[in-house]
């Protein structure tokens, strides 16, 4: 087993529609009540009933929120399962499941129990799954009585009769954890309190309950959406919490009508999201530049998945940052925010529409499906009760919906709201709306939507440097990697290694250039094949990478991974000079 100065990992494979994600929503919460960090991240593949799915947990005194090749348990729950994942187990690796399941392994570590009977005895195979998360929570030595009332509290939406069954199956599993007490010792020293009247202070989330609360607390009040993973999960976020927070929220027959409906909704004063992954966006494209050239706001989250076309649809990938930036006919301005951790989830979001509202620009959010799968502890957001900005004018009958200034920002009117008509049109219009041919007006529209950009640079967002301020080697990463590339630098313990993260890809700020300058060499680190960022930046900056590392398997970088590829990169450019 693991030292107890160390985290243990722990990983749940079996089939779709088996019940994991209730083993790591019962443990995972359990952990945290427990008040140890957790992190949980799930790869599963496009079926509904099926294949073979894992959900990694990780769990340790020290907060903890990457993810690990290594497993230090494995609970198997299909006896095909282990295929899927035996390129990840060790000589040290602890098997555990049921007899008919582990009974071919060869390994020095498996031990059998009779899950499936047990489960069945009880009313149901699916308390095999139960009988699991008892088994995990005897060698964590929580209290039965704790693990009792957790049980109560999650299925108390359920009948007495299936709480109880529950209670049965967990008391089960402890009893076989039990047995392995002596084979697999997880310290109890320097254990967190086991009082849950002192409840953990920490949220536990995932990002898309990240960025769904980031839409909530920037007054989003209208979603309209056509599912498609991984970005679902907001949608039905903010369909769960519509009445209680005032959102109107509309299932759309295609991604086309989805745009549309959201660019209708902010012309009359709504604030809008659509959320999509990198086909659908792409569906979206024709919308992004209406939404250009009308200077209406718009909002997008696309959750990245593997492509081109259906391509991988449950993995996940940074594939779509070009197209991000580049999507739509034309020329104009948009922001482009990609969170790589909880706070940055919230307050990114919070701040896309508080900038698409304030330049009258298209705001895309950048995520992927590790990123929203992901869950861990984050501190409470803060800001939370601070009303959003809305940036409208009272119209008056002198009203210019495209007047022209300096800034490039027109005021903005809505129907209704003053005596002004307030005109929008798709051809290229005059201040008033009106649609012209004139090349005079051409020009001073181009360039007053174009002028936005000085404006929006100044208030980029500062990339993030982790370590030294003296490095030679600058690691880059954006988004979804930030995690994972700080615990390798972490673990690799040397100064002379600094990390970079970008959480906005789009356009920089200014004072940017100046961490580049210090690096005698550049490292990007991306989930993509062909270097999407270093491409970036390079446009904005001049700065051209020295090396990259990249992964492009639809799975996200282990920090194991990291800790190898770093030190070899190096090397190989040490080699050339």
């Amino acid at each position: 087993m693991r030292s107890e100065h160390q985290d243990i990992s722990i990983v749940i494979v079996g089939e779709a529609g088996q019940g994991i994600q209730t083993v790591e929503q019962l443990f995972v919460s359990l952990l945290h009540k427990m008040n140890y960090y957790v992190f949980s991240t799930k790869e599963y593949m496009s079926r509904v009933r099926g294949g073979s799915n894992s959900t990694e947990i990780r769990a340790f005194l020290l907060p903890i929120n990457s993810f690990v090749d290594r497993i230090d348990i494995l609970i198997i729950l299909d006896e095909n399962a282990f295929a899927h994942i035996s390129h990840r187990v060790s000589d040290d690796t602890i098997i555990i499941g049921d007899e008919s399941m582990v009974s071919s392994i060869s390994h020095p570590h498996v031990f059998s129990f009779d899950l499936v009977n047990s489960a069945k005895k009880i009313g149901n195979m699916v308390y095999a799954n139960t009988i699991a998360v008892g088994l995990l929570a005897s060698l964590f030595h929580i209290y039965p009585n704790e693990l009792k009332n957790h049980i109560s509290s999650f299925f108390s939406h359920k009948s007495k009769k299936i709480i109880d069954d529950n209670i049965q199956a967990v008391n089960k599993g402890l009893s076989f954890g039990q047995t392995l007490s002596s084979s697999i010792a997880i310290s109890k020293q320097g254990k967190p309190s086991q009082k849950t009247d002192n409840p953990n202070p920490l949220l536990l989330l995932n990002g898309t309950q990240a960025i769904g609360l980031g839409a909530l607390a920037a007054g989003v009040n209208f979603i309209s959406s056509y599912p498609m993973s991984p970005s679902t999960g907001v949608l039905t976020y903010l369909a769960n919490h519509g009445k209680k927070a005032n959102v109107f929220v509309e299932q759309a027959e295609d991604e086309i009508a989805a745009i549309n409906m959201a660019l209708g909704a902010w012309y009359t004063g709504a604030r809008a999201l659509v959320t999509t992954s990198g086909g659908g966006f792409a569906l979206m494209s024709e919308g992004l530049s209406l939404a250009a050239m009308t200077e209406t706001p718009i909002v997008i989250h696309v959750a990245q998945r593997p492509g081109p076309a259906t391509g991988l649809p449950t993995r996940t990938e940074q594939g779509d940052l070009q197209l991000a930036r580049y999507a739509g006919h034309g020329e104009f301005p948009r922001i482009i925010y990609a969170p790589g951790t909880l706070q940055e989830g919230f307050f990114l979001t919070k701040n896309a529409f508080d900038m698409a509202d304030k330049y009258q620009i298209p705001v895309i959010i950048l995520s992927d499906q590790y990123f929203v799968d992901s869950k861990y502890q984050t501190s409470s957001f803060l800001e939370l009760d601070k009303k959003p900005n809305h940036h409208i004018v009272k119209t008056t009958s002198s009203y210019k919906r495209y007047e022209l200034d300096q800034s490039g920002v027109s005021p903005r009117g809505i129907p209704g709201y003053g005596s002004g008509f307030v005109c929008v049109d798709s051809d290229e219009h005059d201040e008033y709306g009106r649609i012209t041919e004139s090349s005079q007006v051409r020009k001073q529209m181009v360039e007053k939507r174009l002028q936005k950009m000085q404006y929006i640079r100044n208030k980029s967002i500062l990339p993030t440097l982790y370590g030294s301020i003296d490095y030679d080697t600058l690691l880059i990463g954006w988004g979804s990697t930030i995690h994972t590339i700080e615990e390798a630098r972490k673990q690799l313990n040397d100064n002379t290694i600094s990390f970079l993260h970008f959480s906005q890809v789009y356009p920089f700020h200014p004072k940017t250039e100046k961490y580049l300058k210090t690096a005698d060499r550049i490292i990007t680190i991306e989930n993509n094949a062909t270097a999407q960022f270093a491409h970036i930046l390079a446009e904005e900056t001049g700065f051209s990478s020295d090396a990259h590392i990249l992964q492009y398997t639809g799975h996200p970088f282990s920090v194991e991974t990291l800790v190898q590829k770093i030190p070899e990169t190096i090397h190989a450019m040490e080699g050339k000079k």
